[in-house]
């Protein structure tokens, strides 16, 4: 058992709430454990300058970690003057996966923001930041079909992200924070609903892992992610 009781091939509780900023097209507050990330859509009418009048749109992603969600307070990075290399590279992180999943050309020449801020941190922010950003995004285009602004639905493929990785020598699929910090090898893997790869992001923090402790970690995402895409489809198709 882990320290949390779980299996090792068993998801933290996960939670979704939708509409958790009244401000914005689309918002939700996404939970896995104890790990919160509040993800919200901004549809813009344009598109970057190196895009224009070529027929299709963009999809980008920010992401943040507000000063009281770890232990120790963060800085604002806008008091730093510039964003850290982690922020940037995971805020890529997320407009890639979420890029993968939406045809472009049927957005039309407009814009979809997905801001992901991280309200408490206890191990996968990035993971729980595009699960949660994918639910934003769906919603965001629901309203825009809803209001007949585009013409067909932009959505290709239902995606999910999870964490896996070895701990005390026995892979485990979704790490929490203690777990994390401690791990022998970490991997975040973003998938579509029907098991394609997106990104596989994977490092061996010490000594090295086997060719089947990745079959075993690839296989416990696969499992997460399965589980996670029908999670997104059940609420998504209840409101």
């Amino acid at each position: 058992m882990r320290i949390d009781e779980r299996k090792p091939d068993q998801l933290r509780n996960i939670d979704f709430k939708l509409d958790f900023i009244k401000s914005s097209e689309a918002s939700v507050l996404a939970s896995f454990g104890d790990t919160r990330v509040l993800c919200t859509a901004t549809i813009e009418n344009n598109v970057p300058r190196w895009m224009k009048n070529k027929g299709h749109g963009w999809v980008t992603a920010e992401y943040g970690m507000l000063p009281g969600s770890t232990s120790q307070r963060n800085t604002r990075e806008s008091v730093k003057g510039k964003q850290s290399g982690r922020t940037l590279e995971i805020q890529r992180l997320i407009g890639r996966s979420l890029r993968a999943a939406v045809d472009l050309e049927a957005l039309g020449e407009r814009t979809i923001i997905l801001d992901c801020d991280v309200v408490q941190a206890d191990g996968g922010t990035r993971t729980t930041a595009i699960n949660g950003a994918f639910i934003a995004l769906s919603r965001a285009v629901n309203s825009l079909l809803n209001d007949r602004k585009i013409d067909s639905y932009p959505i290709k493929k239902f995606l999910g992200a999870i964490s896996v990785g070895i701990y005390k020598n026995e892979v485990i699929l979704d790490l929490n924070y203690n777990e994390d910090s401690q791990a022998d090898t970490d991997m975040n893997i973003v998938m579509t609903e029907d098991c394609e790869f997106i990104e596989i992001q994977g490092t061996a923090e010490s000594g090295s892992f086997s060719n089947d402790q990745l079959g075993l970690m690839l296989n416990y995402a696969k499992k997460g992610i399965k589980e996670i895409t029908l999670h997104q489809k059940k609420l998504l198709s209840s409101n």
